[in-house]
C-alpha cells in the first residue's frame, strides 16, 4: 500500500484523555510529519491537527483508537494524490 499524505484533526473534550492521546501518537510517531496543538482554555478543550505521510491503513488504525477514546473525537481528511507523486 502506497503512502498518503492526511490530516488528523482531533477535539479532546475530556482532558483527562490527554495522556492516551499522546501515547498514541508517540506509537505512530515514525509517520508523523508534524502536529500543531491549540489549548482552548475558553471552552475547556484541546484542538490537535497531525499531519500523516503513511499507507492509509496506519493513518485509520490511528484516527478509528483516537475516536474511541472516550471524550475524543478525530475526523481524517486524505490527499487525493499519492505521496511523492504530482499533477
Amino acid at each position: 500500500m502506497e503512502n498518503r499524505i492526511s490530516v488528523i484533526s482531533i477535539i479532546v473534550e475530556d482532558t483527562g484523555m490527554s495522556g492516551r492521546v499522546n501515547e498514541l501518537l508517540h506509537d505512530f510517531g515514525k509517520y508523523i510529519v508534524g502536529r500543531m496543538g491549540i489549548p482552548y482554555r475558553d471552552r475547556g478543550v484541546s484542538i490537535i491537527c497531525v499531519v500523516l505521510d503513511a499507507p492509509g491503513d496506519v493513518t485509520s488504525s490511528l484516527s478509528g483508537k483516537l475516536g474511541m477514546l472516550k471524550g475524543v473525537s478525530a475526523k481524517t481528511v486524505v490527499s487525493k494524490y499519492k505521496a511523492g507523486k504530482e499533477g
